[in-house]
This record gives C-alpha cells, sequence and structure tokens, in this order.
C-alpha cells in the first residue's frame, strides 16, 4: 500500500515536500491558536452535552475558549445548506450548479459570506451563553474576536490547499480532532484506572475494552469507507474491442453521505441545550439533560433516529436516481438488462436505498459505540464523539494519502515517459 511512498524522498520530489512541509507549518499555527485565550474569557468547566463536537472539530478551542473556539464549522454548516439547495430547493443554486467551475465558485464565495455570517450568530450565542455576567462590551468583542479566528482558518485553509497537501479546510478538522486524542486517552485512563471506585484489575480491563472498542472504530471506518457497488455501464455508441473489453461502471460508496449526517443530527439534537444555556431555566436543562442529550438512552435513541433519517434523505438528494438516469440517457448509456428511463431511475433508486440504509446503520452504530461505553462506565463526555471524530480522521487520511500517491505515481510516470524519449 505504501510502497509508491518511496518515491517521496527522491531528489525529483524536492518541491513536494515543500508542500509536505508547508502543511504541517499551517497545521501547528492551528494548534499554536487552540491554546490561545480569548482576552477576558476562561476555561469552560460544565458539560458541553451537544457541543463537544463543536469542540472537537476545534482542536478543544471552545473547551478553553481559544481564539479558534468556533473551528471552520460555520463554514461547514453554510457548505451543507447550500448543498441542499442546489438539489431542486431553490432554482438559483441549481442554475449554478448546472455553470460547472464558475458556478462552483460562485457557490464557493457565497459559502464564505455565508459561514462567516453563522460565525458571528454562533460567537454572539455562545459569549453570551458562556460569559453572560460579563458585560455587553466583553461579549460583543469576544464575538468579533470568535468570528475574526474563523475567518483566519479560512484563509489558512486555502492556503493549505494552494501550496500544501490535501483540502485545507478538512486538514484543519482533522488536526483538530487528533489535537484532542491525547487527552481522550489521559481522561480516560484517570477515570478508568486511577480515579475509579473500582479494583485496579477491573479498571484495566475497561480501559483495554476502551482501546479495542477504537481500534475496531478505525477498522470499521477503513473497510466502510472503500467499500462501494459498481454498477456495469454499456454505451451504444463505444464496443468493448475499442477499449480492449474494459467495462465502464458507476460506483455508488457504502457510505455516500460521510460524517454528514452526524452533523446534522447533532445540531438539531443540540438546540434545545443551547437554548437551556441561554435562558438558565433549570427545570428545561433538567429535562433536556433526561430526555433529549444524546447522553441518556431516550436522547440517544433520537440521536440515531435523526441520523438515519438524515443519512437516508441526504444521500437520496445528493445521488439523485433521476438525475443519474437521465444523464446516463443523454450520454446514450445504459445499464445491461435495465430498460432506459424510469426503469434505469427505479433500479438506480433501489440499489441505492439498498447501499444507505446499510451505511446509515454503520454510522448510528459508530455514533452509538463511544456514547454507550461512557454511559456504562461513567466517564465524562470527552470521549463521547470519539467514535464520530474517528471517522472523519481516517477518511481525511485517505484522501490525502490518495492524493499525494496519485501525485508520486503521476510523476514517476512522466519522467518515465521522458527518459523514453530522450533515449
Amino acid at each position: 500500500m505504501f510502497s509508491n511512498l518511496k518515491g517521496l524522498f527522491s531528489p525529483t520530489n524536492k518541491d513536494l515536500r515543500k508542500r509536505m512541509l508547508f502543511t504541517l507549518a499551517c497545521l501547528a499555527i492551528f494548534a499554536l491558536g487552540t491554546n490561545i485565550i480569548v482576552p477576558g474569557a476562561k476555561s469552560i468547566t460544565q458539560n458541553l452535552g451537544f457541543l463537544e463536537l463543536l469542540n472537537l472539530m476545534s482542536g478543544g478551542g471552545l473547551k478553553t475558549f481559544s481564539i479558534f473556539a468556533l473551528g471552520v464549522m460555520p463554514y461547514i454548516s453554510a457548505s451543507i445548506i447550500t448543498q441542499l439547495f442546489q438539489m431542486d430547493i431553490i432554482p438559483y443554486f441549481k442554475e449554478l450548479k448546472e455553470q460547472g467551475a464558475t458556478g462552483r465558485q460562485k457557490i464557493n464565495k457565497i459559502n464564505r459570506y455565508l459561514g462567516i455570517l453563522f460565525a458571528i450568530v454562533q460567537g454572539y450565542v455562545f459569549s453570551y451563553a458562556f460569559l453572560a455576567n460579563a458585560g455587553s462590551i466583553i461579549i460583543i468583542k469576544t464575538t468579533l474576536i470568535l468570528t475574526a479566528g474563523t475567518a483566519f482558518l479560512l484563509w489558512l485553509g486555502d492556503e493549505i490547499t494552494k501550496k500544501g497537501i490535501g483540502n485545507g479546510l478538512s486538514l484543519i478538522i482533522m488536526a483538530g480532532i487528533v489535537n484532542t486524542l491525547p487527552n481522550t486517552f489521559i481522561t480516560a485512563y484517570r477515570e478508568l484506572i486511577l480515579e475509579s471506585s473500582v479494583s485496579t484489575w477491573t479498571g484495566i480491563i475497561l480501559f483495554s475494552g476502551f482501546i479495542l472498542i477504537y481500534l475496531l472504530i478505525v477498522i470499521g471506518i477503513i473497510y466502510i469507507q472503500g467499500a462501494e457497488r459498481k454498477i456495469s455501464i454499456q454505451y451504444s455508441n463505444r464496443t468493448s474491442g475499442a477499449y480492449g473489453g474494459d467495462k465502464s461502471f458507476i460506483p455508488i460508496k457504502l457510505n455516500s453521505a460521510g460524517v454528514i449526517p452526524v452533523i446534522f443530527a447533532s445540531a438539531l439534537i443540540g438546540v434545545p441545550s443551547l437554548v437551556g444555556q441561554v435562558i438558565n431555566n433549570e427545570a428545561f436543562n433538567v429535562f433536556v439533560q433526561k430526555y433529549i442529550a444524546y447522553t441518556s438512552y431516550p436522547g440517544l435513541l433520537l440521536y440515531m433516529f435523526l441520523i438515519f433519517v438524515f443519512g437516508y434523505f441526504y444521500t437520496l438528494l445528493q445521488l439523485n436516481p433521476d438525475e443519474m438516469a437521465e444523464n446516463l440517457d443523454k450520454s446514450r448509456g445504459y445499464i445491461p438488462g435495465i430498460t432506459p428511463g424510469d426503469k434505469t431511475s427505479a433500479h438506480l433508486k433501489y440499489v441505492i436505498t439498498r447501499l444507505t440504509v446499510v451505511g446509515t446503520l454503520f454510522l448510528m452504530v459508530l455514533s452509538a459505540m463511544p456514547v454507550v461505553f461512557s454511559n456504562l462506565t461513567n466517564l465524562s463526555s470527552t470521549a463521547a464523539l470519539g467514535g464520530t471524530g474517528l471517522l472523519i480522521v481516517v477518511g481525511v487520511a485517505l484522501e490525502t494519502y490518495k492524493q499525494l500517491e496519485s501525485s508520486l505515481v503521476s510523476r514517476s510516470y512522466t519522467g518515465r515517459r521522458r527518459s523514453r524519449i530522450k533515449r
């Protein structure tokens, strides 16, 4: 698997190594910023509840109330919303989608403006909720600092994409999660072994089970992320002999939605918790903790249901069977044994639905495992979203590796071709 990476240390790939060092330097700046606390703010000592997902992706920045407390989540939220708008919800966004590269540039610009707007709103809500006694001036100043932190990270992500390796924003999210992993295992070790009321050996067994769960999650993610169904395609204007007998196919991933259903579900189920923080009503907060927060079993069931609903409908919106069938018909392609048109659309919908159900069930199990383990062992919420975080980390790592490997293979092929021409 890693044999192609040997060429990374070749003298001809010096510029590639510089790009990697530039990427690491940018991620180091992000890690440093997560430890710079907003002036006048203090670390949050209370349980963050659903905000643990945001805290996880910001490298623990929300818990410490650092200048990068919001991370790039406002932009991610804006991207998800505009992506939904492109699916026949708002005609203007659908038109932009059909314009190709020009449309993508306009959508990306809208995402940035909308992301900054979301950052202002989220920054104000968080500042008001956690710094309510600090005064209006402090709250406004903190809101501006948090918004500026998000804007800086968006610029930093663009620089990584242009001058580094991989997708900059995805790598920043991954770096934030990796930054919190040592603290996650240290906390689990302390609470399960050092400070536990059970015997030392029982604590060691529980901690070993904690590590085993993480390893199983990583193995499961690697398997699911690579799993796909290939639907064979034939074209009426091509012959198999002209292409050496190669067959075309449509690859459909088992988990096409990625981690987006989890983000949607976490955001929706967390609204009552955030409202409770703002209104500061004890009875309402108790109700939320008992029946809505995913750390409770009723809340966990609601959380799983929302993940399934969002995963199912988001995948069908993203992989529109009618649109896929129409594109096949335009390119004079067809699925062997399936009549073009409505029957092709129905067949694609049947395949996508089955894959989506399995992929979404995997997301549900992945998100539930750390929460259930934390509830059974009374662990703090630090480990509650470990499965979701690992899904992001492994997914981004695999994509970055594929991009790096592809670049090395392309360079190697180009080098061999040039040497043959010289001969």
